[in-house]
């Protein structure tokens, strides 16, 4: 009997998958209704008898329970349930482990959008309601839930006469179909690759937007890309080298297409993606130097810290071996790292702050390197403008200048008292104007330079230790190296032996 609507069990122990999934779509409209959500497999399990599912959307790693547990379960106590899994990247242990339980669909995350969700669950919802396929589809099932176990890199070399059927030639290649427009546009392409490679002696079949290629030409198959390219512009084509073995599907999808799937995030222009562009040579980057942008930042040396961030970006931008997750949330932590050092420096960030969500979502959403470029871009434009503003402040000219005087005289015997009077002021109010606008005290600050600078010099080894003081300002050496351990935790020649063993 059909099942007039879908009843979904959503699992995830992030609850803003959860939520998110629940408010993406309009259910009702589609013909499905959320009767609960668990935050793992044992949750999940004590819901089924309260809300009666049809299908259960499942992630695979959580705690307590799992997804590769939970499925193990539910294909022994209730095998009438539909099982969607939601599965990363490097998940695919687990997801072959899922399979031989008996799912029978699963959706990338970092590929989840609705038209994947509604289309896997429409087919669920289908195949619980008890269609019958022809003897013709029956077979054509079999070899895609064989390609999808294969995919996940599950063995299924003991039905290979039943799939070198299907596969009449002896080389094999994988393409990932992609566009720079409208998904809905995927459809037309997949019809009329399929269609263009039969007319063209090649077997293709499709899975999701995984194309199984197979044939003996690959000058021909190039070929037809770029014919295919030349009348879609939109259209992007990720091409793996050929294999003459079917059993290394799996293995060629996880070590050579997710990574050009990868890849092509930072070659959007590139029609036809194949494995040379992984040989080109990039140079080694080295790591932010998150503590000494802030320190610059703190101490209102914007130009430079900002300057440092925008020439970082340029190189990380030409690193395609990053992975994408990774990338992205260098620029997201850039964003949420200027927007609060602003916000504790008492700069007017409300704006800022409303705003940085849409950088955020922005950067997410981004299918491209250069799109995310462009919103930390869209961001600086802000910040500097935010910092501009206050500069243009009298109180801010002032302590500007006050910073300006430390950060440049601090080699010479300097005073609260001696500063107060070259800039005009009481002493006790330029103690108490220096607070409250820089969030610590005259000596703590001036201390805090000198102690860099002196580490700078204890790193490069050419000064005596003894001299080190005198050169940073101190007259007293035994105060120096006293505020020196409080500020390092090491007194400043354990500080230098240590540079001197970490190099």
């Amino acid at each position: 009997m059909a099942i007039e609507r879908g009843r979904l069990l959503i699992v995830d122990d992030e609850i803003l998958i959860r939520q998110g999934i629940k408010h993406y779509i309009n259910w009702e409209q589609e013909g499905f209704d959320i009767v609960g959500e668990a935050a793992h497999g044992k949750e999940a399990l004590e819901l089924i008898e309260v809300v009666k599912p049809d299908i259960i959307l499942t992630d695979i790693v959580m705690p307590i329970m799992d997804g590769e547990e939970l499925t193990r379960i539910l294909k022994e106590k209730y095998p009438q349930i539909g099982v969607i899994v939601l599965s990363s990247f490097g998940d695919f242990d687990y997801v072959r482990s899922t399979f031989q339980n008996g799912v029978l669909d699963y959706i990338l995350k970092p590929k989840l959008n609705s038209d994947s969700l509604l289309t896997a669950l429409r087919k669920m919802k289908q195949q619980i309601a008890g269609q019958k396929l022809s003897e013709k589809n029956e077979g054509n099932s079999y070899i895609e839930q064989a390609i999808r176990k294969m995919l996940s890199g599950y063995d299924v070399e003991k039905h290979g006469e039943k799939i070198a059927a299907v596969f009449p030639a002896g080389t094999y290649w994988l393409a990932a179909i992609q566009t720079t427009g409208e998904q809905a546009q995927m459809d037309t392409f997949k019809t009329e690759i399929i269609g263009g490679l039969k007319g063209r002696g090649f077997t293709c079949f499709m899975e999701k937007d995984i194309a199984i290629i197979n044939g003996h030409d690959v000058e021909q198959l190039q070929a037809f890309f770029e014919e295919m390219i030349r009348e879609h512009m939109e259209l992007r084509i990720v091409l793996t080298d050929s294999f003459d073995d079917f059993t290394l599907i799996g293995k060629q999808y996880k070590d050579t297409l997710v990574k050009l799937i990868n890849t092509r995030f930072y070659f959007p222009e590139i029609p036809v993606l194949t494995i040379q562009v992984l040989s080109k040579e990039i140079p080694e980057l080295e790591a932010f130097h998150l503590d000494w942008f802030i320190s610059e930042f703190k101490s209102k040396r914007f130009d430079t810290a900002l300057s440092y961030v925008e020439e970082y970006v340029a190189n990380i931008s030409g690193n395609f071996k990053l992975d994408v997750y990774e990338y992205k949330s260098f620029f997201s932590n850039i964003i949420f790292n200027i927007t609060i050092l602003l916000g504790n420096m008492d700069y007017e960030v409300k704006k800022l702050e409303q705003e940085k969500y849409t950088y955020l979502r922005g950067i997410e959403e981004a299918a491209t390197a250069e799109q995310v470029g462009l919103q930390l871009q869209r961001f600086l434009i802000e910040a500097k403008s935010t910092i501009d503003v206050m500069l243009e402040q009298p109180d801010s000219i002032n302590i500007k200048r006050i910073i300006s005087y430390l950060n440049e005289h601090f080699q010479e015997q300097l005073t609260l008292t001696n500063v107060a009077n070259h800039f005009h002021f009481n002493p006790s109010y330029l103690s108490s104007y220096f607070s409250t606008h820089m969030k610590e005290g005259f000596s703590e600050y001036l201390n805090r330079v000198r102690i860099e600078e002196a580490s700078k010099l204890l790193t490069a080894g050419t000064e005596p230790i003894s001299e080190i003081s005198g050169i940073v300002g101190y007259s007293d050496h035994s105060y120096f190296c006293k505020v020196f351990k409080k500020m390092k935790g090491l007194s400043p020649s354990q500080f230098r032996r240590k540079q001197w063993v970490e190099k």
